[in-house]
């Protein structure tokens, strides 16, 4: 994850104070949201976590190409884990 977990709950909480300042939403209890919206956010991030090691294991089969310069390794991870993503319908 490209997040802490406490990063990710500075994050909500920012956004969730925001959106009740502009009156976007309005609440007696913020804390509950900010608890929702973190675990939401967590989860979201660990997906691409998940579908990251997949990527790297496939690429491993790919080890001997890669160190002799035949293949990009960012490329082919980026090509892998769109086209994985693409598959499962998951947004990057």
């Amino acid at each position: 994850m490209r997040l802490t977990r406490d990063q990710v709950e500075t994050v909500t909480q920012r956004l969730v104070h925001a959106l009740m300042k502009e009156g976007t939403i309005s609440t007696e209890e913020p804390g509950g949201i900010i608890d929702l919206l973190s675990r939401v956010f967590t989860e979201d991030l660990a997906v691409e976590d998940r579908l990251n090691l997949e990527v790297r294991e496939i690429m491993e089969k790919y080890t001997e190409e890669i160190s002799r310069g035949d293949i990009n390794y960012q490329e082919m991870f980026r090509k892998i884990k769109t086209k994985l993503a693409r598959e499962r319908h998951i947004i990057l």
